[in-house]
């Protein structure tokens, strides 16, 4: 304000020299003496006091005015440096601690001053200076003090170490601290003998103190796996000794087992055990379970509860002497994902584990187990077997099965083993992802686990549920760890006594009438052609298989006749399509062919038995033990299409065949010069062989539907049709032959006139005569 009144009292100056003069006023300007030109005025020159006219700021004179600039450390109350007078400005103090951020540097506070700031060091720093603070124009920073470099900072059983801003006191091996901590600061602590701070630090076994640190010896029957600075740990050797099942059903799992056993004794008995050879014995492990699943599948649920128990548990005995970070391994029965974390330092944070035919998800917290009794090491495998299914089939007793319903594996057989010993009820569970070995989704799935300690060993859902389940996989949640599977529910038709009254009387009556066909075929000469050939062996197929079918279809005992049995149905059923695939080949010979109309005998036993024997052999070699099941002597369900596929081309062979015979028919009919009592001929056959092939194979469309739910009434036209094949094909082929008929006639009439015998005799010998020379004209085939 002072500074204006100042302005405006030189402004009035200036004025009264101006009129003085006799040159006009100009602001920032006098006249000269003479008043000739202007003088520059300088307004930085005027005082009020000891102030300028900018104050406390620097004035700047300019020609014909003036500026005024801020000190250092201020600013203008508009916000610059610089400023006029004829404002109402003035010069603030700037706050740079917080307008610049960071300027005393990271290790420093900044304080602020009139002018400028000052910057304090925090503790454990002291600026290059050697004071704790400096100014803005020190050019210093703070640094970190080592206050390692003092005497006495730790105890003599710790070692220091230097830290940003601070220090720590490390305990040194074979020591530690009554609070748990891992380090110290100040003088509220100090290590002590760690066998005397902390008494459960080898778990079941003996603390001793030596120079390097502390050891561990456990007690009898804990371990901790020849690592003698970790947790004793219970080992079971029991698991070994109690495998007797196992060591009487192959040498190489008793040579194992043995080996086993030693080892483990060992380890829980021996002061200073030595470490086991991990990699040998694993290469044992996976050699001796590719011979046993190689081998007869364990019928006895206790054999497969003995044979999971032992690899779960030599898992979890040779996991420790592993490489970390693991193995991967692929036998000819097994797949082997093994995951191996070793060190003092828990280890976190979700793992997944893959195979072809499972994928495991765990938290390795959950695999660790307590951390109180953490032995030194963490360990997750995931052991899925290529063919345990079929042994561990079967056993269900633990599963709660509705009315008409059974189980059947559906998935490869895991077993997930981890380094944490109570895995009964984990906290967070696990997720299982178990691809399917049959894609279908129609039927419902269940996560089941095997319980050895029910019935001696059965499939379980306790503990298990299903989070998604899709055509191809099944992924499943368990609280609990062991050996794991995905069922899948069937509806199984019922036994009904009305089904087997039909069959039984059904087949007995076939068994009869094909018995008389092939008496027909085979003895009346005067009907014997190409076509009765193959008539008479079809009707062989069809008795013998029937009277198997009748004599040995549930005759499931025996494993192995069982499966023979299955084996003959599948022949003979298949060269009973084969029979009726030639007589539709031949019926198109007869139509295409002018001459050499018929087949050559060899020809014919290599298609009607040949071709099924080849596919017999064929489909035995790849899934033997897809013949026989556990309730028939048939075909297994997933082995069902060795049998349809085969028919289904057969029939669809047969149907090509009729269609050109129909169309080459209709075409000779329709020709100038037919010869219709020979078209006529053929087309009769053609009519029997497609009747033939509907009887036939309607049988098996009824038999497709016998694998789902509510199909009882399909399963009756199955077993009427299938039961009365023999007779069908006696009223086509024998009782709608007119000549077939005569013959009957003959031979009834040599039994009921015995006094007309020279008569019959002749009159048969010269019918029998003319038809025959009949049927050699007309390709010895009869009316119907």
């Amino acid at each position: 304000m002072a500074g204006r009144w100042t302005l405006r009292i030189l402004a009035l100056h200036l004025s009264l020299l101006a009129v003085l003069s006799d040159l006009p006023p100009k602001n920032g300007f006098i006249p000269s003496p003479n008043g000739t030109h202007y003088i520059d005025v300088n307004e930085c020159s005027v005082t009020n006091g000891e102030l300028t006219l900018c104050g406390r700021a620097i004035c700047h004179n300019t020609v014909g005015s003036f500026f005024c600039e801020c000190l250092k450390g201020e600013i203008s109350s508009l916000g610059t440096v610089n400023f006029t007078a004829d404002t109402s400005a003035v010069c603030q103090d700037t706050n740079e601690c917080v307008t610049q951020k960071g300027i005393c540097g990271p290790n420093a506070m900044c304080k602020n001053a009139i002018p400028f700031y000052s910057c304090t060091c925090k503790d454990g720093f002291i600026s290059t200076t050697g004071n704790k603070s400096f100014g803005h124009d020190d050019n210093a920073e703070c640094r970190d003090i080592d206050e390692c470099q003092r005497d006495n900072v730790c105890d003599p059983n710790a070692t220091c170490n230097n830290t940003e801003g601070s220090y720590q006191c490390d305990c040194k091996a074979g020591f530690g601290l009554q609070s748990g901590k891992l380090s110290y600061t100040g003088n509220q602590e100090q290590c002590e003998d760690i066998c005397k701070v902390d008494k459960t630090i080898c778990g079941n076994g003996t603390c001793h103190r030596e120079p390097d640190g502390h050891s561990c010896a456990c007690h009898s029957g804990f371990t901790n796996y020849g690592n003698n600075r970790f947790y004793c740990t219970e080992l079971r050797c029991d698991v070994f000794r109690d495998a007797s099942l196992l060591k009487e059903s192959f040498s190489v799992a008793r040579n194992l087992v043995v080996q086993l056993n030693q080892s483990c004794l060992e380890l829980t008995e021996s002061e200073s055990p030595t470490k086991l050879d991990g990699e040998g014995l694993l290469e044992k492990l996976l050699s001796a379970i590719d011979k046993l699943l190689s081998s007869e599948a364990f019928k006895d649920n206790r054999k497969v509860s003995t044979f999971l128990n032992l690899v779960e548990n030599t898992v979890k005995l040779i996991g420790p002497f592993l490489k970390p970070p693991g193995t991967n391994r692929s036998s000819t029965h097994t797949e082997l994902q093994l995951l191996l974390h070793k060190g003092a330092v828990l280890p976190q944070g979700a793992q997944v584990l893959s195979s072809k035919r499972a994928q495991l998800d765990i938290q390795m917290e959950t695999a660790a187990g307590d951390p109180s009794s953490y032995p030194g090491f963490t360990m997750v495998s995931m052991l899925s077997y290529k063919n345990l299914e079929e042994s561990a089939d079967g056993f269900f007793s633990g599963m709660k099965q509705k009315k008409d319903q059974r189980f059947k594996i559906n998935s490869k057989v895991v077993t997930v083993s981890v380094s944490n010993r109570d895995t009964h009820h984990l906290q967070e569970p696990i997720k299982l992802t178990l691809y399917h070995l049959e894609k279908q989704n129609k039927f419902n799935h269940s996560c089941v686990f095997w319980n050895s300690s029910e019935d001696g060993g059965t499939w379980s859902a306790q503990g298990c549920s299903v989070v998604e389940s899709k055509p191809d996989y099944t992924v499943c949640s368990c609280n609990h760890l062991s050996s794991f599977a995905v069922l899948m529910a069937l509806h199984e038709t019922e036994d009904r006594f009305e089904l087997q009254l039909i069959t039984w009387v059904g087949l007995s009556l076939s068994l009869v009438c094909l018995f008389i066909c092939i008496l027909t075929f085979w003895l009346i000469r005067s009907i014997q052609s190409p076509r009765t050939t193959i008539h008479l062996h079809l009707c062989i197929s069809l008795f013998i298989a029937n009277f198997i079918f009748l004599t040995g279809i549930s005759r499931t005992e025996n494993h192995a006749g069982c499966a023979v049995v299955a084996g003959l149905l599948h022949f003979f059923y298949l060269a009973a399509f084969c029979w009726m695939c030639l007589e539709g080949i031949q019926l198109f010979r007869m139509v295409v062919l002018v001459f050499n109309t018929s087949f050559k005998t060899l020809y014919m036993m290599a298609g009607g038995y040949g071709v099924p024997a080849v596919i017999v052999a064929v489909s035995a070699s790849v899934n033997a033990q897809g013949y026989g099941t556990k309730k028939h002597c048939w075909l297994a369900l997933d082995f069902i299409w060795s049998f349809f596929g085969p028919a289904c081309f057969i029939i669809i062979i047969n149907i090509f065949f009729f269609l050109i015979t129909v169309w080459k028919l209709a075409q000779k009919f329709s020709s100038l010069n037919p010869d219709l009592d020979k078209l006529q001929k053929i087309k009769a056959f053609t009519i029997t062989a497609v009747a033939q092939l509907c009887v036939l194979g309607t049988m098996w469309i009824f038999g497709c539907f016998q694998f789902d739910e509510g199909t009882v009434v399909m399963s009756y036209l199955f077993t009427i049709f299938g039961s009365l094949q023999g007779v069908m094909l006696f009223v086509m082929h024998c009782l709608f032959s007119k000549q077939v008929r005569e013959e009957y006639g003959n031979i009834l009439s040599k039994f009921c006139a015995p006094r007309k015998k020279r008569y019959s005799e002749f009159s048969s010998s010269h019918s029998s005569k003319a038809q025959g020379s009949k049927s050699t004209q007309d390709t010895g085939d009869c009316h119907i």
